[in-house]
């Protein structure tokens, strides 16, 4: 059974975070997995034993201020923590921080610290080390991929004394604490930073339950306990050291396999379970799977709007509404995964219903717009043309993180796209030749999933400021003067109902210009052995290993 947060008297400061969609997952989240019973006599926590989590993508860098990866936060909350945490029904309590004060005009952030925090190399957390973590994430040299874009504001910080920090924001950003709270701003020692070189990377060092051990590039990932560690967030049902000896992650790409090592008893806990395994693992007597659906963004196709074909909105509709997105992810993903109306998750706050339904499969409809388009001929394959040309359109994937059975559904869009004269062209690449493709302006479809429990995840995405130099997700560097406007009113607005009117806007406008094509909501489904106990998932959706035990060590 998952065990419920400690109870916790609010502290005065606490933040209001306006997350009713989180607190509707975490109801449920936290009332327990799948195939456990909810009336099991309580047990004591048993200490020791060394957990193993497989999973199926493997980082290429442990600096939380770095990478962008969903598997980056998974990995790095175990060796890092933050300012503040993001409970599950929504408010923000203390962490490193034990208390913070916000400007009367929301530029100003300052953060008062605990004075017992020591870091994994011994050294202690200081007001020093707020500051070259938050200074570290937006270096250019740094190349952040995603936290720089979660704190754009940031200008800057000012130590007042050695647990007093201050904060300074070149506007105000309503998500700035949400952005704080999450395992991309861990916090760093000062001294692994000044280190430099491939340490933050390779050896990252933080405050955290899990100090790390070793990478065994390709294989795994192992952390032990940290014995001193006493100053667990308020959402941690437990303090002190964490239960469990060890923890190892392991790289298991292919899926049988890594489900095989569950069954097997070689992995305790394991990520992305396939939909078509969900019943056998469910079935048997000792195994459980646990379903959260993470708030952000589902996995969707993001259109290239600055690159011809998909320049013309006409096209760029007939591609939306020649697939059959429910026949598609209903067969391959067997009920597991919704289908996706709207770019942002149903959990994210200020998801609008109203889309849903509003763009059924309509072939008819897509050829109709391709002969309003011109492409009215077609060649000896069946493919549309114009002019002479064929009605390509481009969809380079990168191999090394292919999952969820995406190739599958990849291969179903192609097909029903060639049924309205669409030549779509997947092809999969290595990271170098994806790098350069994806910015090369003759890529015109990019695909992708977001986890962020802020609707501003909507900014990463398509702000003109949000390229990918700048750690945006804005990889076409689209620039949309009403999307922009938008995305900063909502940004910059400490009203709910404004920010809720600005991305309901922002929701529709992707959808009513075709920019995007929603196809599934990912349901996160992780298979366990029933001997874990207290597994339990933060805000984001990622599980939480800190307060997890094991029967029987």
């Amino acid at each position: 059974m998952t065990r419920p947060p400690r109870a916790q008297n609010r502290p005065a400061h606490a933040h209001r975070y306006r997350g009713r969609q989180v607190l509707i997952l975490f109801s449920a989240v936290l009332a327990g997995a799948t195939g456990c019973s909810s009336d099991a006599a309580p047990r004591q926590p048993a200490a020791g034993g060394t957990l193993t989590f497989a999973t199926d993508t493997e980082p290429g860098c442990l600096d939380p201020q770095v990478s962008g990866l969903d598997v980056n936060a998974l990995i790095d909350r175990n060796i890092f923590d933050s300012l503040v945490n993001m409970a599950p029904d929504g408010t923000f309590h203390p962490w490193l921080a034990t208390s913070w004060e916000v400007s009367s005009d929301g530029t100003r952030y300052t953060f008062h610290l605990r004075a017992d925090v020591v870091f994994q190399d011994g050294t202690k957390l200081t007001a020093e080390a707020v500051k070259a973590t938050f200074d570290h994430a937006v270096d250019p040299k740094t190349k952040s991929q995603y936290a720089a874009s979660l704190i754009r504001p940031y200008a800057g910080s000012r130590v007042i004394d050695d647990n007093t920090v201050e904060m300074t924001l070149a506007a105000p950003s309503a998500p700035f604490l949400q952005a704080v709270s999450t395992a991309y701003m861990g916090i760093q020692s000062a001294k692994s930073l000044q280190a430099g070189g491939d340490g933050p990377c390779q050896r990252p060092v933080g405050s955290g339950p899990f100090k790390f051990d070793k990478w065994a590039q390709g294989q795994s990932i192992t952390m032990s306990k940290y014995p001193a560690y006493n100053w667990a967030s308020a959402a941690s049902a437990h303090n002190g050291a964490a239960y469990l000896d060890g923890l190892t992650i392991s790289f298991i790409k292919e899926n049988a396999v890594r489900a095989g090592a569950l069954t097997s008893h070689q992995a305790d806990v394991i990520a992305n379970v396939l939909p078509t395994k969900v019943k056998s693992i469910e079935s048997s007597a000792d195994l459980q799977v646990y379903r959260t659906q993470p708030p952000g963004v589902g996995y969707a196709l993001y259109f290239n709007t600055t690159s011809a074909p998909m320049t013309d909105e006409r096209v760029r509709k007939a591609l939306l509404r020649s697939v059959d997105v429910d026949a598609l992810v209903k067969s391959i993903y067997f009920d597991q995964y919704p289908r996706a109306w709207n770019l942002l998750n149903p959990p994210t706050l200020d998801y609008d219903k109203a889309l849903e339904q509003s763009w059924p499969y309509d072939p008819a409809m897509a050829n109709k717009l391709l002969d309003d388009a011109g492409w009215t001929t077609k060649d000896a394959d069946g493919f549309r043309t114009k002019d002479g040309k064929r009605l390509t359109v481009r969809w380079p994937y990168l191999t090394q993180f292919l999952r969820e059975q995406r190739d599958v559904l990849g291969q179903g869009i192609q097909d029903q796209a060639k049924q309205v004269g669409i030549d779509l062209q997947r092809i999969g690449e290595d990271a170098a030749t994806y790098r350069a493709d994806l910015h090369s302006g003759n890529t015109h479809v990019w695909d992708q999933a977001t986890v962020r429990a802020d609707p501003d995840i909507l900014r990463t995405l398509f702000a003109a400021d949000q390229t990918s130099d700048k750690g945006g997700f804005n990889v076409f560097e689209l620039k949309d003067p009403q999307l922009d406007k938008w995305l900063t009113e909502a940004v910059r607005s400490s009203d709910p109902a404004v920010r809720k009117d600005r991305y309901t806007q922002v929701q529709h406008y992707l959808v009513d210009h075709a920019m995007v094509m929603p196809l599934y909501v990912p349901e996160s489904l992780v298979g366990a052995a029933k001997r874990v106990r207290g597994l339990t998932f933060e805000a984001a959706g990622y599980p939480l290993f800190y307060d997890v035990s094991l029967d029987g060590t």
